[in-house]
Order: C-alpha cells, then sequence, then structure tokens
C-alpha cells in the first residue's frame, strides 16, 4: 500500500514539480513522512543526500506544531458530530494503543518512538499521542525535533548508504 501511495504520488507531481519538491511533500505526509521521503530521495529519484535530508527534516517538522496545538480541539470539534466521532474514537484509540511508552518516559519515550522508524511511529503519531496525553508543547516539540533528527540518521544509512550504494560521504 505505501509503495503504490509513494508511486502515485511521483506520478501525480512528476510532470509538474522537481524531484526536491516531491521529497520535500513526501515528507510532510502522515505514514510516509521523513522515512518513506528519504528512500524515495535517494534510491528512487537520485536526489543527493546533501539536498535530500534538509527537505525531509524541515518538511517533516512543519505539520508538528499543529497537531500539537490543533488536534485537541479538533477532535473535540469531530467529537460532537454523529458522522465524525466514530471516526475520530478510532483514530484516538489506534494512537492511545502505542502510547504506553511515551506515557512512562515522556520526553525520552517521545524521542524514541518518534526517532525508531517502526511501521505505526513518526512525528505525526508521536505529536498526535504527546497532545492526547496533555504533554505540554514545551517538552514534546524538542522530543520530536530530537526523533525526527534519530530517524534522519537511521534512514540516511538505510537509503544512502545499504540501498543506494553510495559511499558514507556521499
Amino acid at each position: 500500500m505505501t509503495e503504490t501511495l509513494v508511486q502515485n504520488i511521483i506520478d501525480v507531481l512528476g510532470g509538474s514539480m522537481g524531484k526536491e519538491a516531491i521529497v520535500f511533500i513526501i515528507s510532510m505526509i502522515p505514514i510516509l513522512e521523513l522515512r518513506g521521503a528519504l528512500l524515495v530521495a535517494g534510491p528512487l529519484l537520485g536526489v543527493p543526500v546533501a539536498t535530500a535530508i534538509p527537505l525531509c527534516i524541515i518538511g517533516n517538522i512543519i505539520p508538528v506544531p499543529f497537531i500539537l496545538w490543533l488536534i485537541t480541539p479538533i477532535f473535540n470539534w469531530m467529537k460532537g458530530t454523529r458522522k465524525l466521532k466514530p471516526m475520530v474514537d478510532k483514530l484516538e484509540a489506534k494512537a492511545m494503543s502505542k502510547s504506553d511508552k511515551i506515557e512512562k518516559y515522556e520526553f525520552w519515550g517521545l524521542v524514541l518512538f518518534v526517532g525508531i522508524p517502526l511501521p505505526g511511529t513518526g512525528a505525526w503519531t508521536g505529536a498526535l499521542i504527546a497532545s492526547l496525553l496533555g504533554v505540554k508543547f514545551k517538552k514534546a516539540f524538542p522530543a520530536i525535533i530530537l526523533g525526527i533528527l534519530m530517524a534522519t540518521v537511521i534512514m540516511w544509512f538505510i537509503s544512502y548508504v545499504l540501498l543506494g550504494g553510495v559511499n558514507l560521504l556521499g
């Protein structure tokens, strides 16, 4: 499913945008985020690592403050509607099912949750869980940024060294 989503994005945007813009946009999309963007940037699109990394980091960070500040009021409003409440309840339940380490270790739990690239983790879900747990912005935002930087190092190695066949300085 993720591969199809990525290919559809590349197909739709490829004719009208450059490779760098595609990488930037992918890094902002939930589920794909920086992890998917770096995989696309290196092996698929051939975007140089020095260009891809800042694009992916910035693109992945941009949605985070909005999620931290606005998701709770938006969810509360949506819960007031009969049609949207089941969807919000499902999203909250799914996010909270992954919240145990964040709740227990807060800052460092959030860093690791965002930073270790496993399915269902990342900046979007980390910000959602932090918001639902009531973690203050001053604590959540830096933790998520550190997690994004950690994920960057891991995904750079996978994308550019293991899959891309690029030397460590390339």
